[in-house]
């Protein structure tokens, strides 16, 4: 089975074509290999950063610790558990 495969065009203006081709010619790739390879690698790190949660070493250490030690449930977590329940026994 073969991939579906699309087109990307773009254009860009003549000096950044020449940096482009410069670049590609310098790792002894295409141009075309050079765009695909470096915008994929770019859009991996964007997606990546899109699911990373960072915090400093105080948050870190809050967050933990109130995994650790979770508060006492409050009324409104009470009720929300009470009707979650209640709606699993309703659909059995």
């Amino acid at each position: 089975m073969v991939a579906k495969t699309e087109r990307i065009s773009v254009r860009v203006p003549e000096n950044i074509h020449a940096l482009l081709s410069r670049a590609a010619g310098s790792l002894g790739s295409t141009m075309n290999q050079f765009v695909l390879q470096t915008a994929i690698e770019r859009a991996r790190e964007v997606v990546e950063e899109d699911y990373i949660i960072r915090l400093s070493g105080e948050s870190s250490r809050l967050f933990f610790a109130s995994l650790e030690n979770p508060p006492a449930p409050n009324d409104k977590l009470r009720a929300a558990a009470h009707a979650h329940k209640t709606l699993l026994n309703a659909s059995d």
